[in-house]
């Protein structure tokens, strides 16, 4: 775990709520945790790229993503093990350098790839069983800010980081 170098998350029940609402109009809306905003700007400040890796397709997915700061945001991405193995690949990242973060059953092919395994606590069943480290958070609910907690946490780094980027002791 002192090597993670790549934070690879699932969006629709991990990064939100799992909801899918849509206005009169048809415009599809999400709700997005401001923890989880900041355990991925802490894991960014400790020079951990991230990447969102979803299923679906979704402007509220590429606005928060462009909001803060990720590396890298793949959406409508069907087979999401082939997308992270190649990735993976072309950026030279062994297993054991990648986290991933995921709530359902289309993450855990991509899990097997990633040398640590988070997951919200209304994760399904068999992501919980294959996860490192499951929160006690819902998905949406800062859920993902406590697996970059617990990775910082782990490396010795979480009060030192929590200081130098928010300005107070961890």
């Amino acid at each position: 775990m002192n090597d993670i170098q790549l934070l690879v998350l699932d969006v629709d029940g991990t990064l939100t709520d799992g909801g899918l609402y849509l206005d009169s109009t048809g415009n599809e809306t999400k709700k997005f945790s401001v923890r989880d905003g900041a355990g991925l700007t802490l894991a960014r400040a400790a020079g951990i790229r991230v990447m969102i890796l979803t299923g679906r397709e979704s402007e509220p997915v590429r606005r928060r993503a462009a909001e803060l700061h990720l590396d890298w945001c793949a959406q409508n991405c069907k087979d999401k093990a082939a997308y992270l193995a190649a990735f993976m690949k072309e950026e030279s990242l062994a297993r054991e350098q990648v986290a991933y973060v995921g709530d359902d059953w289309n993450d855990l092919a991509a899990m097997e790839l990633a040398g640590f395994v988070a997951c919200p606590a209304d994760a399904d069943e068999l992501v919980r069983r294959r996860a490192d480290f499951v929160s006690p958070r819902k998905g949406g609910e800062g859920a993902v800010r406590d697996a970059v907690v617990h990775i910082l946490r782990r490396q010795g780094r979480f009060e030192a980081l929590v200081e130098q980027v928010y300005g107070a002791k961890g």
